[in-house]
């Protein structure tokens, strides 16, 4: 299906791989906001595949827990008889996308005995000036870049991680940097690491606004019900289910077999009880907490988005830890994760 929207977004991007590498970048935004995907349009789409070379790395579904599950995650093993910038000539003849770092199954035999991070980004390095040496221009995309928040080595890995890339951007220009992460903790704490000041800038992948939304299910509503929605019927998903993309297309494609007020039902139910559920395990744990935390969703009722320091810091951080808010730290403001669960929300009783 083609592309929907996301022209601001995908135009500030190639704007970056336009120009030399010089900071790192992080795009951020709700569950479900598009971000992989916006990602993945450019990747395969937008880019010139004689000038650039990716590598995609993809921390979302895997389990790592110690350095040895980083490194089968960061890097693709081969056995080829061949230089990794040879190998790389033949796994872009159709595409810039590269799943992976790749590297011969004896070098990293060695990384996983040595346990260096250093020989680790001193091998990427390498492979990255050899790629510039054939006049293209090396990205490095990594999907959930928390999911190795907490892994040591000697300190922690992250923090290893942010100098290497500081010094593959700010130092050498030689690579770009995109991080995504839905996990709005993270961005918070990256955006107060001191390291990273004047070193990284932040793009946000939202919900489509009500507009764009509405323009959506038109633009889904032609291509998979092969007919257009009426402006009651378009209105009453946007409030169900607002400028979600994923719920959005859910809806949509449901109408094949199922009427709008039975899907729009079940989901609405489905976050509903999702919600009476967590609250039940809170209250069950820890009864004040439960109360602060009831207290603290209370005050969407009235208002989409709060300022963040509305809700006290402890509250904030377990609500969206949780995934029940959703976080911008950039802008200061807190919302819920989606619409379905504003909904659910407003209609706690207590």
């Amino acid at each position: 299906m083609k592309f929907f929207n996301r022209d601001k977004e995908i135009k500030k991007i190639l704007s970056i791989l336009g120009d030399e590498p010089d900071d790192i970048y992080f795009l951020y935004g709700p569950i479900n906001s598009g971000k992989t995907a916006l990602i993945n349009e450019i990747i395969n789409n937008r880019l010139d595949k004689d000038k650039y070379v990716v590598f995609y790395i993809n921390l979302r579904r895997y389990f790592i827990s110690k350095y040895d599950d980083f490194i089968e995650v960061l890097f693709e093993e081969y056995e080829e008889d061949k230089k990794p910038a040879e190998l790389i000539k033949g796994l872009i003849k159709d595409s810039p996308l590269i799943f992976g770092i790749p590297i011969p199954k004896n070098t990293l035999e060695t990384l996983f005995s040595d346990k260096s991070e250093k020989n680790v980004f001193k091998y990427i390095t390498n492979l990255l000036l050899s790629i510039k040496k054939e006049d293209k221009q090396p990205i490095i995309i990594m999907d959930e870049l928390q999911k190795i928040g907490d892994l040591k080595i000697n300190g922690f890995l992250i923090y290893e991680l942010f100098n290497y890339f500081i010094s593959l951007t700010k130092e050498l220009h030689l690579c770009h940097i995109f991080c995504l992460s839905s996990d709005s903790l993270f961005i918070e704490k990256v955006y107060n690491e001191a390291m990273l000041n004047g070193r990284a800038k932040y793009l946000l992948v939202d919900d489509f606004d009500k507009e764009t939304a509405l323009k959506f299910m038109d633009f889904l509503s032609e291509r998979i019900l092969n007919k257009k929605l009426s402006n009651e019927e378009k209105e009453l998903i946007y409030s169900y289910v607002g400028g979600k993309p994923k719920d959005i297309i859910y809806v949509i494609k449901s109408l094949k077999t199922d009427k709008l007020k039975e899907i729009l039902n079940y989901l609405l139910n489905d976050a509903k009880q999702k919600l009476k559920y967590f609250l039940e395990d809170v209250k069950e744990e820890n009864e004040e907490l439960y109360k602060k935390v009831v207290d603290a969703l209370k005050i969407f009722k009235e208002s989409y988005e709060v300022e963040d320091i509305t809700i006290g810091k402890k509250i904030r951080e377990f609500l969206v830890k949780r995934n029940i808010l959703f976080l911008d730290p950039i802008e200061g403001i807190l919302r819920p994760q989606s619409f379905l669960i504003w909904n659910g929300i407003k209609e706690l009783k207590r």
